[in-house]
């Protein structure tokens, strides 16, 4: 018998989705940008939608999905994804439209786009990657960056009293009508990442069934814009950011969380 014949084949535990393509990931070592992406893939993968799903992604770090996702891809201006994605949503309202945008893009100069698609109730998902700063662009001050923080463009810390605090989008939107799910994940250990997988199948869920937006929120690190390790950003991100970004659905089938 030859040995071939007796060595049992090794158990596969895990495959690459079919919505990613196989171009290497292009974001610093620890980003959490990669994780985010694979898990809505995955989501995608799962519920068979790749040939209806469109993603839009405008500037920033978020603006090279379209090199990872395989799926139909389309650019943005700065901040205007929701405005795109409710024109292709309405055009084709049989499609699974979603946007992925930073913090600064949603947050900042993206604001009134997110906002009025949220109050009209636009049937998309909007993935929002908030990591406190604008991570692309030389790692400036972000509406979301926290009360003494740190940036390129805040090297004492950010001061309320000049700046005002840290905005909570998800807080926000999740008081809009048209908004039927908000919630917040993470994405940097293997029990968040989870929990942020079934929170992103069940805004795809809710595009399936057109119950208007579906906002989720995940928190994450930039270990290069933070000026830390990997680990390090790991560990500030649970003890800073989720102190002030706490975890969890906000709006569930159009009812806000008590």
């Amino acid at each position: 018998m030859e040995l071939l014949d007796i060595i049992k084949p090794e158990n596969k535990v895990f495959s690459k989705t079919e919505a990613m393509t196989d171009t290497c990931l292009s974001y610093c070592p620890g980003c959490g940008h990669g994780t985010a992406h694979n898990l809505a893939m995955e989501v995608v993968a799962e519920m068979g939608i790749i040939q209806d799903t469109i993603g839009v992604a405008p500037v920033g770090c978020s603006v090279l999905a379209y090199d990872f996702m395989n799926i139909d891809m389309t650019q943005a201006a700065h901040g205007r994804a929701p405005a795109v994605a409710t024109a292709i949503s309405r055009l084709w309202p049989e499609k699974y439209v979603f946007t992925y945008q930073g913090d600064g893009d949603l947050a900042a100069i993206g604001t009134a786009e997110t906002i009025h698609a949220c109050n009209r109730g636009e049937n998309i998902v909007i993935i929002f990657v908030n990591n406190g700063i604008y991570g692309m662009t030389g790692g400036q001050m972000a509406p979301t960056t926290l009360k003494g923080m740190k940036s390129s463009t805040s090297p004492f810390g950010r001061q309320e009293e000049l700046t005002g605090a840290p905005i909570k989008m998800t807080e926000l939107v999740a008081n809009l009508p048209g908004v039927y799910y908000a919630t917040r994940q993470a994405v940097h250990t293997h029990k968040h990442a989870r929990k942020a997988k079934k929170a992103l199948k069940k805004a795809f869920e809710n595009t399936r069934l057109h119950k208007g937006i579906s906002f989720v929120e995940i928190v994450s690190n930039c270990n290069s814009g933070w000026k830390m390790s990997p680990l390090e950003s790991n560990v500030w991100l649970e003890e800073n950011m989720l102190a002030y970004y706490p975890l969890g659905d906000i709006k569930v089938n159009g009812k806000l969380k008590k």
